[in-house]
Protein backbone atom coordinates (compact mmCIF):
# COMPACT_ATOMS: atom_id res chain seq x y z
CA UNK A 1 0.00 0.00 0.00
CA UNK A 2 1.40 3.74 -0.90
CA UNK A 3 -0.02 6.58 -0.31
CA UNK A 4 0.41 10.01 -1.50
CA UNK A 5 -0.54 13.07 0.26
CA UNK A 6 -1.57 17.04 -2.04
CA UNK A 7 -1.84 20.23 -0.27
CA UNK A 8 -5.71 21.83 -0.98
CA UNK A 9 -6.72 25.41 -1.54
CA UNK A 10 -10.05 25.18 -0.46
CA UNK A 11 -11.51 23.47 3.05
CA UNK A 12 -12.82 19.91 2.66
CA UNK A 13 -15.19 20.34 5.12
CA UNK A 14 -13.80 16.96 6.70
CA UNK A 15 -16.37 16.97 10.01
CA UNK A 16 -19.44 17.06 6.81
CA UNK A 17 -17.58 14.39 5.14
CA UNK A 18 -17.24 11.48 8.28
CA UNK A 19 -20.11 12.43 9.78
CA UNK A 20 -21.85 10.68 6.16
CA UNK A 21 -19.04 8.13 5.58
CA UNK A 22 -19.00 7.14 9.42
CA UNK A 23 -15.21 7.47 9.86
CA UNK A 24 -14.34 10.96 11.60
CA UNK A 25 -12.34 12.29 14.70
CA UNK A 26 -12.65 16.23 15.50
CA UNK A 27 -11.26 17.85 17.87
CA UNK A 28 -11.16 21.94 18.02
CA UNK A 29 -9.92 23.19 14.74
CA UNK A 30 -8.40 20.01 14.06
CA UNK A 31 -10.33 17.42 12.11
CA UNK A 32 -9.60 14.38 9.81
CA UNK A 33 -12.43 12.26 8.16
CA UNK A 34 -12.07 8.72 6.04
CA UNK A 35 -13.95 7.31 3.42
CA UNK A 36 -13.79 3.45 2.06
CA UNK A 37 -11.35 1.13 3.57
CA UNK A 38 -7.84 0.07 2.18
CA UNK A 39 -6.92 -2.40 4.89
CA UNK A 40 -7.30 -3.15 8.55
CA UNK A 41 -4.23 -3.48 10.51
CA UNK A 42 -4.65 -5.49 13.13
CA UNK A 43 -3.59 -4.55 16.55
CA UNK A 44 -2.59 -6.99 19.45
CA UNK A 45 -2.89 -5.42 22.79
CA UNK A 46 -1.49 -4.28 24.81
CA UNK A 47 1.60 -5.25 23.24
CA UNK A 48 0.92 -4.55 19.44
CA UNK A 49 1.59 -0.91 19.23
CA UNK A 50 4.80 -1.05 17.79
CA UNK A 51 4.27 -3.85 14.87
CA UNK A 52 1.17 -2.24 14.18
CA UNK A 53 2.55 1.37 14.03
CA UNK A 54 5.50 -0.01 11.50
CA UNK A 55 3.00 -1.49 9.04
CA UNK A 56 1.12 1.78 8.64
CA UNK A 57 4.62 4.05 8.58
CA UNK A 58 5.68 1.61 5.51
CA UNK A 59 2.58 3.35 3.44
CA UNK A 60 4.43 6.40 3.37
CA UNK A 61 5.22 7.60 -0.20
CA UNK A 62 4.74 11.26 -1.13
CA UNK A 63 3.42 14.05 1.32
CA UNK A 64 3.75 17.70 0.51
CA UNK A 65 2.66 18.85 4.18
CA UNK A 66 4.39 16.87 6.70
CA UNK A 67 2.32 17.88 9.53
CA UNK A 68 0.81 15.47 12.09
CA UNK A 69 -2.39 14.03 10.45
CA UNK A 70 -0.38 14.04 6.50
CA UNK A 71 0.79 10.96 5.03
CA UNK A 72 -1.04 7.27 5.95
CA UNK A 73 -3.30 7.43 8.15
CA UNK A 74 -5.49 5.15 10.17
CA UNK A 75 -8.47 5.46 12.84
CA UNK A 76 -9.82 3.19 15.50
CA UNK A 77 -12.08 2.35 17.66
CA UNK A 78 -10.79 0.05 20.24
CA UNK A 79 -12.24 -2.04 23.87
CA UNK A 80 -12.24 -0.99 27.15
CA UNK A 81 -10.66 -4.81 27.78
CA UNK A 82 -6.63 -3.93 27.39
CA UNK A 83 -5.91 -6.97 26.29
CA UNK A 84 -8.65 -7.42 23.85
CA UNK A 85 -7.48 -6.98 19.84
CA UNK A 86 -8.59 -3.96 17.92
CA UNK A 87 -7.98 -2.68 14.37
CA UNK A 88 -6.94 0.14 12.84
CA UNK A 89 -8.86 1.31 9.86
CA UNK A 90 -6.79 2.73 7.04
CA UNK A 91 -9.83 4.77 4.54
CA UNK A 92 -8.59 4.58 0.98
CA UNK A 93 -9.35 8.27 1.01
CA UNK A 94 -8.57 10.74 4.18
CA UNK A 95 -9.03 14.80 4.16
CA UNK A 96 -7.97 16.81 6.84
CA UNK A 97 -7.73 20.40 8.15
CA UNK A 98 -5.91 21.69 11.58
CA UNK A 99 -6.19 25.13 13.45
CA UNK A 100 -2.61 25.93 11.53
CA UNK A 101 -4.84 26.17 8.22
CA UNK A 102 -2.85 23.19 6.51
CA UNK A 103 -5.74 21.59 4.22
CA UNK A 104 -4.98 18.16 2.79
CA UNK A 105 -6.31 14.83 1.37
CA UNK A 106 -4.49 11.32 1.38
CA UNK A 107 -5.01 8.46 -1.35
CA UNK A 108 -4.03 5.34 -0.81
CA UNK A 109 -4.00 2.14 -3.13
CA UNK A 110 -1.88 -0.92 -3.83
CA UNK A 111 0.04 1.07 -6.29
CA UNK A 112 1.73 4.40 -6.25
CA UNK A 113 -1.33 6.67 -6.69
CA UNK A 114 -1.60 8.80 -9.61
CA UNK A 115 -2.62 12.54 -10.66
CA UNK A 116 -5.78 10.78 -11.73
CA UNK A 117 -6.51 8.93 -8.67
CA UNK A 118 -6.54 12.02 -6.33
CA UNK A 119 -8.66 13.89 -9.01
CA UNK A 120 -11.26 11.06 -8.79
CA UNK A 121 -11.03 10.82 -4.81
CA UNK A 122 -11.71 14.45 -4.42
CA UNK A 123 -15.00 14.28 -7.07
CA UNK A 124 -15.81 11.13 -4.50
CA UNK A 125 -15.31 13.22 -1.97
CA UNK A 126 -17.75 16.06 -3.29
CA UNK A 127 -20.39 13.30 -3.72
CA UNK A 128 -20.45 11.95 -0.26
CA UNK A 129 -20.82 15.60 0.80
CA UNK A 130 -23.58 16.51 -0.83
CA UNK A 131 -25.99 13.71 0.47
CA UNK A 132 -29.15 15.05 1.93
CA UNK A 133 -28.92 14.71 6.41
CA UNK A 134 -30.68 13.38 7.58
CA UNK A 135 -30.76 11.02 4.44
CA UNK A 136 -34.67 9.74 5.21
CA UNK A 137 -37.45 10.61 7.74
CA UNK A 138 -35.61 10.04 11.23
CA UNK A 139 -37.08 8.35 14.47
CA UNK A 140 -40.01 10.05 16.32
CA UNK A 141 -40.45 7.65 18.76
CA UNK A 142 -37.66 5.47 21.12
CA UNK A 143 -38.39 2.63 24.03
CA UNK A 144 -35.72 3.24 26.38
CA UNK A 145 -34.94 -0.80 28.39
CA UNK A 146 -32.12 -0.49 30.97
CA UNK A 147 -30.35 -3.86 30.89
CA UNK A 148 -29.82 -3.60 34.50
CA UNK A 149 -32.78 -2.00 36.59
CA UNK A 150 -31.79 0.97 38.22
CA UNK A 151 -32.88 -0.17 41.78
CA UNK A 152 -30.99 -2.90 41.06
CA UNK A 153 -27.23 -1.16 39.88
CA UNK A 154 -27.76 0.83 43.05
CA UNK A 155 -28.52 -1.27 45.49
CA UNK A 156 -26.00 -4.33 44.17
CA UNK A 157 -23.49 -2.99 42.05
CA UNK A 158 -22.90 0.77 43.45
CA UNK A 159 -23.72 -0.10 47.28
CA UNK A 160 -21.65 -3.68 47.04
CA UNK A 161 -18.83 -1.37 45.10
CA UNK A 162 -18.77 1.01 48.06
CA UNK A 163 -18.82 -1.91 50.73
CA UNK A 164 -15.49 -3.40 49.06
CA UNK A 165 -13.98 0.04 48.70
CA UNK A 166 -14.72 0.68 52.68
CA UNK A 167 -13.36 -2.80 53.29
CA UNK A 168 -9.81 -1.88 51.75
CA UNK A 169 -9.79 -3.78 48.83
CA UNK A 170 -9.65 -0.58 46.83
CA UNK A 171 -9.54 2.69 46.64
CA UNK A 172 -11.81 4.04 43.56
CA UNK A 173 -14.00 2.12 41.14
CA UNK A 174 -15.57 3.22 38.08
CA UNK A 175 -18.93 1.25 37.79
CA UNK A 176 -21.49 1.56 34.53
CA UNK A 177 -24.76 1.12 33.41
CA UNK A 178 -26.03 -0.53 29.97
CA UNK A 179 -29.56 1.00 28.55
CA UNK A 180 -31.47 0.06 25.29
CA UNK A 181 -32.88 2.27 22.39
CA UNK A 182 -35.38 0.87 20.08
CA UNK A 183 -36.77 3.54 17.99
CA UNK A 184 -39.13 3.50 14.75
CA UNK A 185 -37.10 4.19 11.95
CA UNK A 186 -33.54 3.46 11.62
CA UNK A 187 -31.21 6.21 13.45
CA UNK A 188 -29.26 7.89 11.03
CA UNK A 189 -25.51 8.18 12.44
CA UNK A 190 -24.81 11.41 10.29
CA UNK A 191 -27.61 13.70 11.70
CA UNK A 192 -26.83 12.10 15.07
CA UNK A 193 -23.40 13.42 14.71
CA UNK A 194 -24.46 17.00 13.57
CA UNK A 195 -26.62 17.18 16.72
CA UNK A 196 -24.05 16.15 19.24
CA UNK A 197 -21.69 18.80 16.97
CA UNK A 198 -24.15 21.70 18.24
CA UNK A 199 -24.71 20.19 21.58
CA UNK A 200 -21.51 19.88 22.58
CA UNK A 201 -18.85 22.07 21.12
CA UNK A 202 -16.13 21.78 22.67
CA UNK A 203 -16.58 18.10 22.44
CA UNK A 204 -14.35 15.52 20.99
CA UNK A 205 -16.85 14.61 18.06
CA UNK A 206 -16.56 11.09 16.32
CA UNK A 207 -17.88 8.07 14.31
CA UNK A 208 -15.78 5.01 14.27
CA UNK A 209 -17.07 1.18 12.57
CA UNK A 210 -20.98 2.25 14.23
CA UNK A 211 -19.61 3.70 17.17
CA UNK A 212 -20.93 7.46 17.50
CA UNK A 213 -19.71 9.72 20.26
CA UNK A 214 -18.97 13.60 21.92
CA UNK A 215 -16.18 12.77 24.62
CA UNK A 216 -15.41 15.57 27.05
CA UNK A 217 -12.01 13.97 27.41
CA UNK A 218 -8.67 13.37 26.14
CA UNK A 219 -6.90 9.96 27.02
CA UNK A 220 -3.92 11.28 25.55
CA UNK A 221 -2.20 13.16 22.06
CA UNK A 222 1.38 13.36 20.59
CA UNK A 223 2.57 15.84 18.88
CA UNK A 224 5.79 15.50 17.28
CA UNK A 225 7.57 15.09 20.73
CA UNK A 226 4.89 16.66 22.73
CA UNK A 227 2.32 14.33 24.65
CA UNK A 228 -0.78 16.36 26.53
CA UNK A 229 -3.70 14.21 28.62
CA UNK A 230 -6.94 15.78 29.52
CA UNK A 231 -8.43 13.74 32.35
CA UNK A 232 -11.58 14.15 33.86
CA UNK A 233 -13.22 12.32 36.93
CA UNK A 234 -15.80 14.19 39.72
CA UNK A 235 -19.24 15.49 37.46
CA UNK A 236 -22.37 17.42 39.19
CA UNK A 237 -25.22 18.10 37.12
CA UNK A 238 -26.32 21.35 35.37
CA UNK A 239 -29.30 23.38 36.27
CA UNK A 240 -31.81 25.78 34.18
CA UNK A 241 -31.13 28.31 37.03
CA UNK A 242 -27.97 30.32 36.38
CA UNK A 243 -27.61 30.77 40.22
CA UNK A 244 -28.29 27.18 41.33
CA UNK A 245 -25.60 26.14 38.27
CA UNK A 246 -23.14 28.36 39.73
CA UNK A 247 -23.81 26.54 43.11
CA UNK A 248 -23.40 23.48 42.24
CA UNK A 249 -19.62 24.04 39.94
CA UNK A 250 -18.63 25.42 42.96
CA UNK A 251 -19.48 22.60 45.05
CA UNK A 252 -17.66 20.42 42.58
CA UNK A 253 -14.98 22.20 42.55
CA UNK A 254 -14.55 22.29 47.04
CA UNK A 255 -15.93 18.70 47.19
CA UNK A 256 -13.77 16.58 48.69
CA UNK A 257 -15.01 13.16 47.83
CA UNK A 258 -14.63 14.55 44.06
CA UNK A 259 -11.34 16.20 44.08
CA UNK A 260 -10.14 12.64 46.09
CA UNK A 261 -11.21 10.93 42.94
CA UNK A 262 -9.46 13.27 40.61
CA UNK A 263 -6.34 13.14 42.38
CA UNK A 264 -5.68 9.37 42.11
CA UNK A 265 -6.80 9.65 38.34
CA UNK A 266 -4.14 12.25 38.07
CA UNK A 267 -1.49 10.95 40.39
CA UNK A 268 -1.88 7.82 38.28
CA UNK A 269 -1.62 8.88 34.53
CA UNK A 270 1.58 11.15 35.82
CA UNK A 271 3.50 8.13 37.57
CA UNK A 272 2.25 6.01 34.14
CA UNK A 273 3.68 8.73 31.70
CA UNK A 274 6.93 9.11 33.21
CA UNK A 275 9.11 6.49 31.77
CA UNK A 276 7.76 8.09 28.47
CA UNK A 277 9.15 11.56 28.88
CA UNK A 278 11.93 13.90 29.65
CA UNK A 279 9.52 16.44 31.40
CA UNK A 280 5.55 15.91 32.02
CA UNK A 281 3.53 17.66 34.86
CA UNK A 282 0.01 18.56 35.56
CA UNK A 283 -1.70 21.66 36.36
CA UNK A 284 -1.32 22.54 40.04
CA UNK A 285 -5.11 22.76 40.54
CA UNK A 286 -8.47 21.21 38.58
CA UNK A 287 -10.48 23.36 36.24
CA UNK A 288 -14.09 23.25 35.87
CA UNK A 289 -14.97 22.15 32.42
CA UNK A 290 -18.49 22.67 31.53
CA UNK A 291 -20.72 20.89 29.20
CA UNK A 292 -24.45 21.24 28.48
CA UNK A 293 -25.54 18.49 30.77
CA UNK A 294 -22.83 18.12 33.28
CA UNK A 295 -20.07 20.15 34.75
CA UNK A 296 -16.62 17.91 35.77
CA UNK A 297 -13.18 18.30 37.31
CA UNK A 298 -10.54 18.18 34.92
CA UNK A 299 -6.83 19.01 34.77
CA UNK A 300 -4.22 19.64 31.90
CA UNK A 301 -1.26 17.47 31.46
CA UNK A 302 1.16 17.96 29.23
CA UNK A 303 5.32 16.71 28.74
CA UNK A 304 7.98 16.17 26.63
CA UNK A 305 8.77 12.74 25.26
CA UNK A 306 12.56 11.56 25.45
CA UNK A 307 13.83 10.67 22.05
CA UNK A 308 13.07 8.77 20.15
CA UNK A 309 9.33 9.72 20.83
CA UNK A 310 6.87 7.22 21.63
CA UNK A 311 4.07 6.71 19.18
CA UNK A 312 0.69 7.40 20.44
CA UNK A 313 -0.42 3.75 20.32
CA UNK A 314 2.29 3.18 22.73
CA UNK A 315 1.00 5.78 25.11
CA UNK A 316 -2.31 4.63 24.70
CA UNK A 317 -1.61 1.22 25.87
CA UNK A 318 0.32 2.62 28.58
CA UNK A 319 -2.27 5.12 30.03
CA UNK A 320 -5.88 2.89 29.03
CA UNK A 321 -7.49 2.25 31.25
CA UNK A 322 -7.11 5.32 33.56
CA UNK A 323 -8.32 5.27 36.91
CA UNK A 324 -11.27 7.71 35.45
CA UNK A 325 -12.98 4.30 33.74
CA UNK A 326 -11.71 1.65 35.55
CA UNK A 327 -10.42 2.48 39.24
CA UNK A 328 -7.31 2.16 41.57
CA UNK A 329 -5.59 0.06 41.70
CA UNK A 330 -5.99 -1.12 38.31
CA UNK A 331 -5.94 -4.71 37.89
CA UNK A 332 -8.11 -5.23 41.29
CA UNK A 333 -10.73 -2.84 39.62
CA UNK A 334 -10.94 -4.51 36.60
CA UNK A 335 -11.85 -7.50 38.31
CA UNK A 336 -14.48 -5.92 40.58
CA UNK A 337 -15.79 -4.52 37.79
CA UNK A 338 -16.33 -7.53 36.34
CA UNK A 339 -18.00 -9.55 39.22
CA UNK A 340 -20.46 -6.33 39.85
CA UNK A 341 -21.00 -5.12 36.57
CA UNK A 342 -22.36 -8.35 34.96
CA UNK A 343 -21.85 -6.67 31.45
CA UNK A 344 -19.54 -6.45 28.34
CA UNK A 345 -18.54 -3.09 27.90
CA UNK A 346 -17.46 -3.49 24.39
CA UNK A 347 -15.72 -0.27 23.31
CA UNK A 348 -17.43 1.68 25.99
CA UNK A 349 -14.70 3.09 28.47
CA UNK A 350 -11.77 2.14 25.57
CA UNK A 351 -10.45 4.87 22.87
CA UNK A 352 -10.90 6.23 19.75
CA UNK A 353 -8.87 8.24 17.91
CA UNK A 354 -6.44 8.20 15.37
CA UNK A 355 -2.45 7.87 13.99
CA UNK A 356 -0.53 8.69 11.13
CA UNK A 357 2.48 7.33 10.06
CA UNK A 358 5.13 9.43 12.20
CA UNK A 359 3.52 8.10 15.33
CA UNK A 360 1.29 11.54 15.79
CA UNK A 361 -1.98 10.88 16.87
CA UNK A 362 -5.13 11.40 19.62
CA UNK A 363 -7.42 9.00 21.73
CA UNK A 364 -10.48 10.12 23.15
CA UNK A 365 -11.80 8.25 25.84
CA UNK A 366 -14.90 6.37 25.11
CA UNK A 367 -17.46 8.11 27.33
CA UNK A 368 -21.00 9.65 26.18
CA UNK A 369 -21.16 6.99 23.45
CA UNK A 370 -23.77 4.99 21.66
CA UNK A 371 -23.50 1.74 19.79
CA UNK A 372 -25.87 2.23 16.09
CA UNK A 373 -27.17 -0.56 14.64
CA UNK A 374 -30.06 0.34 12.68
CA UNK A 375 -33.17 1.26 14.48
CA UNK A 376 -31.11 0.29 17.89
CA UNK A 377 -28.73 1.75 19.89
CA UNK A 378 -27.00 0.86 23.02
CA UNK A 379 -25.85 3.81 25.57
CA UNK A 380 -23.44 3.67 28.37
CA UNK A 381 -22.55 5.99 31.53
CA UNK A 382 -20.54 5.00 34.33
CA UNK A 383 -19.65 7.13 37.51
CA UNK A 384 -16.54 6.78 39.65
CA UNK A 385 -17.18 5.21 42.67
CA UNK A 386 -14.72 6.04 46.28
CA UNK A 387 -15.92 5.11 49.74
CA UNK A 388 -18.37 8.23 50.75
CA UNK A 389 -20.14 7.27 47.36
CA UNK A 390 -23.75 7.67 48.14
CA UNK A 391 -25.44 5.06 45.77
CA UNK A 392 -28.66 7.13 44.92
CA UNK A 393 -26.98 10.10 44.05
CA UNK A 394 -24.34 7.72 41.72
CA UNK A 395 -27.87 6.44 40.31
CA UNK A 396 -28.96 10.32 39.28
CA UNK A 397 -25.42 11.16 38.20
CA UNK A 398 -25.74 8.52 35.22
CA UNK A 399 -29.14 9.68 34.53
CA UNK A 400 -27.59 13.01 33.68
CA UNK A 401 -24.77 11.21 31.86
CA UNK A 402 -27.33 9.69 29.50
CA UNK A 403 -29.05 12.50 28.53
CA UNK A 404 -26.07 13.64 26.01
CA UNK A 405 -26.44 10.95 24.21
CA UNK A 406 -29.96 10.17 24.23
CA UNK A 407 -31.04 13.89 23.04
CA UNK A 408 -29.04 13.18 19.95
CA UNK A 409 -30.44 9.85 18.81
CA UNK A 410 -33.95 10.99 18.19
CA UNK A 411 -35.75 14.65 17.34
CA UNK A 412 -39.57 14.53 17.95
Amino acid sequence: MKAITVRLRHDPDPVALGARSGLLWSRGGFAVAGLGEAVRIPLSRPDGAARAQHQLAAMRDSDELCVPGSGPLALATLPFDRFAPGDLIVPSIVVGSDPEGHRWATVIRHETPQPGDIEAALHEVEQVKARRVPASPQPTTMTLTSVRSPEDWRDNVVAAGVARINAGELRKLVLAREVRVTTDRPIDAAAVIERLRQSFSSAIVFSIDGFVGASPELLVSRTNDVVRAHPLAGTAPRSSDPLIDQRLSSELHASPKNRHEHGITIDWLLHNLLPYCSYVDAEPEPSILTLANVHHLGTLVEGVLSSPPASVLELVAALHPTPAVGGDPQDVAIRVIEELEGMDRGCYAGASGWVDGNGNGAFAVNVRVARIDGATATVYAGNGIVGDSDPEAELAETRSKFQAILGALVRP
